[in-house]
């Protein structure tokens, strides 16, 4: 009897082990190759699964009457948490980019092949080198020729990422800039001013002058009156002592991206601000473009960065690391372990 009892035990306890093993297997199943743990979360259950033939991706969509859209994760990035926890949680902004958009996730590291536009097989990693993703999130917006219409380098808060769907969806990259389809659906709430210090340049100036003079990187902060990311820019991260420590050692431009005030660009342009924020491509403020005498555009920022970040790309583009590290994540990655190291506390949201 004791027997019989112990072998019922024992087969209810395999019974329970086999169970909950075959549970995790179908939970894992659900997760694509790759796809392990995107911003800490897994990916929406619509997102697209796909042979990551970019072309197909592209064509299949336009049959839909939709664009596809390219989600560039790394495991561990809160701003991807944030853009999928707080933006693709939304009703309203799944449906908008169910309605426009086929998206697919790719890790910017990952090993998973992908076929490029011009028909080259590549890892995630070297596809993401290749359109030169810098840090996650990064959206890239394809037309039905294949054209990437519009990228969003870094978060965007759920009220600008409305608006960006409806403009990117809604094919209105030809009627107007997005500021100007920003600024015509609606004002954000902000403080209606702009941030600009004593000593920073503002227009009319001439930066070809200004490049060919120093040897110090030049920083263009373009920026708008009603932005609550400016505002939070300049109030609270670049007022901190280490920011304004590094903030020094910049030249600096400060450009309404509204302004008809007159300016000569780093290559001898001269044209109207507004024109210039133009032919730069800024859709989003602020967008803050690194520059230096010797190598041009080092890189820009967009979006919404906190402390961390922000502070990071000035070090990046000071010391020259990027001559010898072109991809600033890895960089990023690299000096958050080395402050760690010096008993720092890291806090990327902060």
């Amino acid at each position: 009897m004791k027997s019989a009892i112990f072998s019922l035990i024992v087969t209810l306890m395999l019974l329970m082990a086999w169970s909950t093993a075959s549970a995790q297997s179908r939970a894992e199943a659900t997760l694509l190759p790759g796809m392990v743990n995107p911003g800490w979360v897994e990916p929406p259950y619509w997102f697209r699964d796909t042979f990551l033939d970019i072309r197909e991706d592209i064509e299949d969509a336009a049959a839909e009457g939709r664009r596809l859209m390219i989600y560039f994760y790394q495991d561990g990035c809160p701003y991807c948490e944030r853009l999928i926890r707080d933006n693709f949680a939304q009703q309203d902004i799944v449906e908008k980019t169910r309605e426009y958009f086929d998206v697919v996730a790719l890790n910017m590291w990952g090993a998973r092949e992908v076929t490029g536009l011009d028909g080259t097989d590549m890892t995630e990693a070297d596809f993401a080198r290749s359109v030169r993703v810098q840090y996650t999130p990064t959206l890239l917006m394809f037309d039905e020729s294949g054209e990437v219409v519009a990228r969003i380098n870094g978060y965007f808060p759920p009220h600008r990422f409305r608006v960006a769907l409806d403009y990117i969806g809604q094919r209105r990259e030809n009627d107007m800039s997005f500021p100007e389809y920003l600024a015509k659906v609606g004002e954000e709430p902000a403080s209606g001013k702009l941030h600009v210090r004593e000593g920073w340049m503002t227009p009319p100036f001439d930066l070809s002058e200004v490049m060919k003079g120093s040897d110090r990187p030049l920083l263009v902060f373009f920026e708008q009156e009603q932005c609550t990311a400016c505002d939070e820019l300049h109030l609270d991260i670049l007022a901190r002592d280490h920011s304004n420590e590094l903030l020094d050692q910049f030249n600096i431009a400060h450009v309404n991206i509204w302004s008809r005030d007159p300016v000569t660009t780093p290559s001898g342009k001269r044209m109207e601000a507004r024109e210039w924020a133009r032919e730069m491509n800024v859709i989003f403020t602020p967008t803050l473009v690194y520059m230096h005498p010797e190598d041009g555009e080092v890189i820009r920022t967009e979006g919404y960065f906190r402390t961390f970040h922000v502070q990071g790309v000035m070090h990046y583009v000071l010391s020259g690391a990027y001559r010898e590290q072109p991809e600033l994540q890895r960089y990023l990655d690299a000096r958050a372990y080395e402050l760690r190291d010096q008993g720092i506390e890291v806090n990327l949201m902060d």
